[in-house]
């Protein structure tokens, strides 16, 4: 549950009132359910209300994270409001996909009907992490009537080229395993408590309708209109509202927050700490800050125009971290908080540093041409963690020696002194590929004087997408190509007598999925060299070490675990078949939300293998058990999908299947097979 960190306020400014169960009609005549705490004050002095609206189960599966921060919000003055979208949790319709028309209208809709209320002044404000995050931003492209400000925590701008489906043109795993959790959580129930005897027929409805998404995914595998709806770097001029954008370092996010901070023409904040994909009040790793009173100032200044100096803040506030050991999961990442006025900062400049063979050469070096080569094993990825760290231990990157064996490596002189970077380092590559379709990932560690490799940061490009995302091209097998490929932002310092690494593979499977066959890349020295965003050393930075106060939040609602969960994430390799694999657990075990007496379960298995140097023995499964249960309501289901690959092909199976008391309601199979464009 909260972190151990986190302190319950016991006595808030204002009185509240809860609503826990509202219904908000949409101009379709669909009703959307609505949870609101609000200062009691309000019914006769009328304040701003903030919206949050998502698809994760409002009375289950949020709910305690929600009783921690929505009352506190709304015990600082404000009506604090939790709508699950259309066709989730307890609302009606059917849920088809991310980011429709359909839920921005339906935003917009529910923005108007906060402001009319008596207890609301008529200013809104929107907030959410992830998909929450995502549309707070969306609907501020909008420009709704009222909306003042946004808070978007550890999302993105940019859907195709920056969210959890494609990086660098390239597919990730992740893409199956979030589609997974989507099928799991749009085929769960409504609770009959709040529908009624409707619950069976909007649950039906959902079961049969909502669809397979991961087939819609895949049929858009380059930039299109489809990734362009939703996405406010098509005219980032679109958002005329305050913006505070929020990511971590171990989250999938953080390219986002800078990206924001440098294009948005309003006033803006940007904050990433060393967190995972978590508000940053209950953030892990830690340490976890005060987000709930940066939040209240935030609304403040915004929604009530009290002139706090909220802004006078740097723009962007991030967490420098500190050389630190591999490990796959942290408790704290040890570092400092640094700020910067702007961005591109006056005080970062990127450092050319040529690559020579096995080094990292000084950036006055003169570097003979050589022609390095490499065919990575499928092995080469398999300490990678997560593409984004939710937290469920262990899911961060491992030692990277072993990955290493793998990939041309090149390596810095030992430091004689503290280096620190910030922002997005970059790869200058000339290179030749034996194929026509191949990629490239690149990875930046910190490499500690007894030889461990702690991944800082990477990169991945589909050289198909070397000109961009929107129209690839296929190579020339053994045409030289120049091509740039961008690592994540970061903020990291490396110690004195550390060593800085790069390392170069052609595979980087299971974070993503391989080429279509196996490849050689080969690199050409003279003409390549890596970018290092430097950052030099100052006495002072514009942040004091601790800018932020402990992480606080309203006391959560009572929580008992049932049966404990089980987090496992294990490397498998058969000396005899050759198979190596992946296998995550993630298992919340049986937990009873004790003021309704509901208890929830909540599994989700995957497994990613292959076969030797066998690119057609490529599989992604994942399978998903969700249960609700509550004296003789008892319902719950399971969901399987299966995605393995030819050449020419992805191919899809999946799963779904429905019980009540035991007794399979529905069956559903979908068997799809999409063919691969330049992936």
């Amino acid at each position: 549950m909260a972190d151990a960190a986190l302190r319950a306020v016991q006595e808030l400014p204002h009185d509240l009132v809860e609503d826990e169960h509202v219904w908000i009609p949409m101009a379709d005549g669909t009703r959307l359910a609505a949870r609101i705490w609000r200062a009691s004050e309000s019914d006769d002095r009328p304040v701003p209300a903030i919206l949050e609206f998502i698809p994760y189960r409002k009375r289950d599966l949020t709910a305690y994270r929600d009783s921690i921060h929505h009352p506190y919000m709304a015990g600082h003055g404000y009506a604090c409001v939790r709508v699950d979208l259309r066709g989730s949790g307890d609302s009606e319709g059917v849920l088809t996909d991310e980011y429709l028309e359909q839920e921005l209208l339906d935003a917009e809709t529910v923005l108007a009907w906060l402001g009319e209320q008596p207890w609301c002044d008529g200013s809104t404000g929107m907030m959410g992490i992830s998909w929450g995050g995502f549309n707070a931003l969306q609907v501020a492209a909008r420009r709704p009537p009222g909306l003042g400000a946004i808070v978007t925590v550890c999302s993105t701008d940019d859907r195709y080229a920056d969210d959890v489906h494609y990086m660098g043109g390239c597919l990730l795993s992740d893409n199956l395993s979030w589609a997974s959790t989507m099928f799991a959580y749009t085929s769960s129930p409504p609770d009959p408590e709040l529908v009624g005897d409707r619950w069976r027929e909007m649950w039906r409805d959902r079961l049969n309708g909502s669809g397979l998404w991961l087939d819609e995914w895949l049929r858009h595998q380059r930039r299109d209109a489809y990734w362009e709806h939703g996405s406010i770097c098509e005219d980032y001029s679109d958002v005329e509202c305050p913006v505070l954008a929020v990511s971590g370092w171990a989250d999938g996010y953080s390219n986002a927050v800078f990206r924001m901070v440098e294009h948005l023409d309003v006033p803006r904040q940007g904050l990433i700490g060393p967190w995972s994909h978590k508000y940053p009040h209950l953030g892990q790793p830690g340490p976890a800050i005060g987000f709930l009173q940066e939040l209240v100032r935030w609304w403040d200044r915004w929604l009530k125009g009290i002139d706090n100096g909220v802004m006078d803040a740097p723009m962007l506030r991030v967490w420098m971290q500190d050389s630190v050991p591999p490990l796959t999961a942290y408790q704290d990442r040890p570092g400092r908080w640094v700020g910067e006025p702007s961005w591109p900062s006056p005080h970062v400049d990127a450092v050319a540093h040529p690559l020579a063979r096995n080094r990292i050469a000084a950036p006055a070096d003169a570097v003979a041409e050589e022609r390095l080569s490499v065919e990575s094993p499928l092995s080469v990825g398999q300490f990678a963690g997560k593409w984004c760290s939710y937290n469920a231990p262990p899911d961060l990157p491992y030692d990277q020696r072993e990955e290493d064996g793998g990939s041309l490596v090149f390596d810095s002189d030992v430091l004689v002194e503290k280096h620190e970077i910030l922002g997005a380092p970059m790869v200058e590559l000339e290179v030749t590929a034996s194929r026509p379709d191949a990629m490239v990932a690149v990875r930046l560690s910190d490499v500690a004087p007894d030889g461990r490799a702690t991944r800082v940061t990477y990169g991945l490009l589909n050289l198909t997408h070397r000109d961009g995302h929107a129209d690839p091209q296929p190579l020339v097998p053994g045409q030289r190509y120049r091509v740039a490929v961008r690592m994540n932002g970061v903020a990291h310092a490396f110690a004195a007598g550390h060593r800085i690494r790069l390392s170069v593979s052609s595979s980087y499977w299971p974070l993503v999925w391989p080429s279509p066959e196996p490849v050689r890349i080969e690199v050409l020295t003279s003409a390549s060299r890596l970018l290092l965003p430097t950052r030099p050393l100052r006495e002072s930075d514009e942040v004091s070490a601790q800018p932020f106060g402990p992480p606080e939040g309203a006391e959560p609602i009572s929580v008992t675990q049932v049966r404990p969960g089980e987090h496992r994430w294990r490397v498998t390799r058969d000396l005899i078949g050759y198979e190596s694999a992946l296998e995550v657990v993630n298992d919340l075990g049986v937990a009873r939300i004790d003021d309704i007496g509901l208890e929830v379960t909540r599994r989700a298995e995957e497994r990613y293998s292959s076969v030797a140097d066998d690119f057609g023995s490529i599989r992604g499964e994942t399978r998903w058990a969700m249960g609700f249960r509550r004296g003789e309501w008892n319902v719950r289901t399971v969901t399987r999908t299966v995605m393995t690959s030819t050449p020419r092909d992805f191919c899809l199976y999946a799963e779904l299947d429905a019980y009540e008391d035991d007794k399979r309601v529905v069956s559903l199979n979908w068997e799809r097979t999409i063919p691969r464009d330049h992936v």
